[in-house]
């Protein structure tokens, strides 16, 4: 492990792509505080850490989190993601992505948080018109998802321009796969996204697969994605916040491939590296789904130093699908460390 690189907070570290997070800062040397309310994340995958679980919306809790410790910087994960879900309860998704973010920022600001790496989403761009999409692009959401994660960055640029707060906001696309060395990955119970439910099918989880919409104007019909790795996608993180600690000032960076993979493509390459040949269904299609994203993310690359290793669907489906062979053997093991008080001396289990 590298020398201690200082202290930093992590919002929903406790979820799928915030442990992946955790994992690398953890491996760069830096002294990480998760805050999760673990309502889809789990205790067990953020090892060592200390875990204080808290909601975003418990403004006294946040403020003992920032009033007991000093960060180099905060690192915001915590949302809801589900797109359909978005449309059909649009309140509950700007009472935790953007409320909430806006009362994470007023803790932040009332602390002097410095350096704050906000999770956004391509969802920002809607109904694009290009793609690959710059970071330029008109921003016109297309669900209420989008809209919640668009005005929690204008809120985050309007603070910036306001105090001594610098930024980096990442508009990620759809992320996938797992640890390549098998210590993480996905885990949520009737998961909603493409790869692993395709997973879940070819495993016989369930009965039946349905892909929402075979008539977008795309290559064959169904809608193409930018699938980035969970792996590739962290490190971007930690470029990020190096970034900022060696004083670059506040940027908005797309991250992705450069390039998309329709939902068809992406159900082959989970038949080949599964070997079973599950049963697909066409079903309507879902509200708010834009019919292609992709990013072009050459300025992370340029700005950051990012370096994307893991451009390649099977590889992405391969560790996705290793991981969901060898989960719950991972998770007992992590979870029997952490009631035999096996995790390092110092690590904490906090409740707020």
């Amino acid at each position: 492990m590298s020398a201690n690189r200082g202290r930093v907070l992590v919002t929903g570290g406790a979820g799928y792509i915030g442990s992946h997070v955790v994992l690398q800062l953890r491996d760069e040397g830096y002294d990480v505080l998760v805050y999760d309310n673990l309502s889809t994340g789990h205790a067990w995958t953020v090892g060592d850490c200390e875990l204080v679980v808290a909601d975003l919306a418990d403004a006294d809790a946040l403020d003992a989190v920032f009033r007991e410790n000093r960060f180099e910087a905060v690192l915001h994960f915590a949302a809801w993601i589900d797109v359909e879900e978005s449309v059909r309860d649009p309140l509950k998704y700007y009472a935790n992505n953007t409320a909430n973010t806006v009362k994470l920022l007023q803790a932040c600001d009332r602390a002097g948080v410095e350096r704050f790496v906000f999770s956004s989403t391509a969802a920002v761009y809607g109904m694009a018109d290009t793609s690959p999409i710059p970071e330029d692009a008109r921003l016109a959401p297309a669900s209420p998802y989008g809209g919640s994660k668009r005005m929690s960055e204008q809120v985050l640029m309007d603070l910036g321009q306001a105090s001594t707060l610098r930024y980096v906001i990442f508009r990620y696309f759809n992320v996938a796969g797992a640890d390549p060395a098998g210590n993480l990955g996905e885990w949520r119970k009737n998961p909603t996204h493409l790869i692993p439910s395709a997973l879940e099918a070819a495993a016989g989880g369930r009965p039946k697969f349905t892909v929402h919409g075979d008539d977008y104007p795309t290559i064959d019909g169904t809608c193409v994605r930018d699938y980035i790795h969970v792996d590739d996608l962290a490190r971007a993180h930690i470029d990020a916040l190096k970034y900022l600690q060696d004083g670059g000032e506040s940027d908005v960076f797309n991250c992705g491939y450069g390039h998309g993979r329709s939902v068809l493509e992406v159900i082959e390459a989970v038949k080949t590296v599964t070997g079973v040949d599950f049963s697909v269904t066409i079903g309507p299609r879902r509200p708010g789904d834009p019919p292609e994203l992709a990013a072009m993310s050459d300025k992370a690359q340029k700005k950051l130093g990012w370096r994307p290793r893991h451009d390649d669907i099977e590889f992405i489906v391969r560790t996705a699908w290793d991981w969901y062979g060898r989960r719950d053997q991972v998770r007992a093991a992590k979870i029997e460390a952490m009631e035999n008080g096996k995790p390092k001396a110092g690590a904490k289990r906090k409740s707020a």
